[in-house]
């Protein structure tokens, strides 16, 4: 918001919202094939490209979702680490005053992320993470509450900062091209909000087969969606009244608020906790892909497929000795990549941007055509396709804003420093 501020920043969640919603619902309408109620099941998101686009976008697919999950699952390693850094903070400012020096580093903390990880990433599948879903949502209007009621608190006793109708105002301090950058940048950041989309086909997995899970799921997107949307323009906009063109990333981690320090540090745990349950929504369907391959290659393979039952006092869990191995591989993998990079909001905004426009609006955009037999030379036609070449537009835009961010980053920090 203090990119853009008020007039294009507000449209902008706006915008980017409704398209969601539209091309969700589209992805909800090619969970089956060829008959979205009645058609055969497509049980990932990969699978439906296969099916309406064929192979070569099958494969095109593959590598955008998943390298955007492996992505993701990163940052969230590395946004969880400085919430936990933010709580100490706020009881170190709390105790010895806010000019005390209160620096801590993030590695430890990415650490204990990654231990507490590797034992959910042994949760066999998606169906057994209710409870730890609906944990992570539960808390995400916790941490976005606190937030806009701080910010609205600051506000109403009178110490909101300037603000903009149009952003950061160009001067000595900000350059007319940095200006575009950090606004390529925060279109990115916008985008990343829009990461549901790839595990869609996994909550429908869920589903009852009556009502059809297309019309449950979306009337579940636009309840999501909606709430999502409430929530980032308050927090945004609220954040934005509070601090104006100074609006830290995260008001919760960027100490625009020490007081009441116990509820800026339960905000931060709020964040902490969300963070955990969605790693592994997020982090599920690659397990699952993966899995299915090594059992589609080895099929007879007993380290592969077979489960090994292991009693701990009264709780029985089946032990699969593949999955044990390369999941922990993958979560070690994701912590270290967190450890070694010095910075996370331009990277999430280049995970934004680039998955964005393939897999938020170009393949649900491609399959629906598939879908419903449009004819190249209709309106509706000519309509999606100018609206999938607009959202490229400002894919390839944030993409590049945030490789620059990167670039900046890169010269400034070294790799595995402390983080303070």
């Amino acid at each position: 918001m203090a990119q853009l501020g008020w007039i294009a920043g507000l449209a902008v969640m706006i915008i980017f919202a409704s398209i969601s919603m539209y091309t969700y619902n589209l992805i909800a309408d090619c969970y089956r094939y060829p008959d979205p109620v009645s058609g055969k099941r497509n049980y990932t998101y990969m699978q439906a490209v296969n099916v309406y686009l064929g192979g070569t976008m099958h494969v095109f697919c593959g590598a955008v979702l998943y390298g955007k999950l492996a992505g993701v699952t990163i940052g969230y390693t590395i946004t969880s680490s400085i919430s936990l850094v933010a709580i100490k903070k706020a009881i170190c400012f709390h105790q010895k005053g806010h000019d005390a020096y209160c620096k801590f580093s993030n590695n430890p903390y990415m650490i204990g992320f990654g231990i507490g990880q590797v034992l959910l990433s042994q949760i066999p599948n998606f169906h057994k993470l209710t409870w730890l879903s609906t944990i992570a949502a539960a808390t995400s209007f916790g941490y976005a509450f606190i937030g806009s009621g701080l910010s609205l608190a600051t506000v109403i006793a009178g110490k909101g900062q300037p603000t903009s109708l149009y952003g950061n105002k160009i001067g000595p301090d900000l350059s007319e091209s940095d200006k575009v950058w950090k606004v390529f940048s925060a279109l990115g950041n916008i985008a990343l909000a829009s990461s549901f989309a790839t595990v869609i086909y996994d909550i429908m997995d869920t589903l009852k087969s009556y009502p059809p899970e297309c019309k449950q799921m979306k009337k579940a997107n636009v309840l999501g969606i909606t709430l999502m949307t409430i929530l980032f323009l308050l927090c945004g906009g609220l954040g934005y009244a509070a601090f104006g063109h100074n609006t830290p990333g995260n008001i919760l981690t960027g100490f625009g608020f020490y007081e009441p320090f116990w509820l800026v540090a339960l905000g931060n745990v709020f964040i902490v906790v969300h963070m955990v349950g969605a790693y592994q929504v997020m982090a599920q369907p690659l397990f699952r892909v993966i899995e299915m391959g090594a059992n589609m290659a080895w099929p007879r393979s007993d380290f592969i497929n077979k489960g090994y039952p292991l009693k701990i006092g009264s709780l029985t869990c089946n032990i699969n000795f593949f999955r044990l191995i390369w999941r922990t591989i993958y979560v070690v993998v994701a912590t270290v990549i967190a450890m070694a990079m010095p910075f996370f909001n331009e990277f999430l905004a280049l995970l934004g941007a680039v998955g964005f426009w393939p897999l938020i609006v170009f393949f649900p955009v491609q399959m629906h055509i598939e879908q419903k037999q449009i004819k190249k030379t209709s309106l509706k036609w000519f309509v999606l396709q100018i609206l999938s070449f607009a959202c490229f537009l400002v894919t390839v835009t944030a993409a590049v804003g945030s490789v620059r961010g990167i670039s900046k980053n890169i010269n400034k920090y070294k790799i595995f420093m402390y983080k303070q």
